[in-house]
């Protein structure tokens, strides 16, 4: 965790020095990214809203993406992750949107992805969308990763 506390703290201080937000959709990461951000003192300057959006109710009822506009798109894939970081950033007024859907493991999921499957996106002045694939299926190992490899990529484009 030490890690990723230190990450989000340089994300936050970028954050905090140019005037912008981030709010973040997590599924596989379970909260660690929110958390990480949240642990941050001063967070409040730059967290907007965080959210664990891990089934289709959560999906339609936090995130208001309806069985249409997920039409051609199915869930861990780049296209869904897009769509969450852009929806965050419409639904919140956030400056970015950071969201991240996959398979933690220790089994692949429904769609036929393999444990350790991660779909990343960020939404804002850039936008951009990364796939990893941890080749693992530690649960915990790969919610760290995932979690990680979601503030690396907003870290790097900020």
């Amino acid at each position: 965790m030490q890690g990723l506390l230190e990450l989000a703290g340089q994300i936050g201080a970028r954050l905090k020095a140019r005037g912008e937000t981030v709010a973040v959709a997590e599924s596989s990461a379970g909260g660690l990214v929110a958390a990480s951000l949240l642990a941050q003192a001063g967070a409040s300057a730059f967290f907007v809203s965080g959210a664990v959006v891990y089934t289709r109710q959560a999906r339609e009822g936090l995130m208001g993406i309806s069985l249409a506009e997920m039409d051609g798109i199915r869930s861990a894939s780049e296209p869904y992750a897009l769509l969450l970081a852009r929806r965050l950033r419409e639904r919140f007024g956030a400056t970015w949107g950071l969201a991240e859907t996959g398979a933690s493991g220790p089994s692949g999921n429904s769609y036929g992805d393999a444990p350790g499957h991660s779909c990343l996106a960020i939404s804002g002045p850039v936008e951009l969308i990364r796939t990893i694939e941890t080749g693992s299926g530690d649960r915990i190992g790969n919610m760290r990763v995932f979690a990680a490899s979601a503030l690396g990529l907003l870290h790097d484009n900020l």
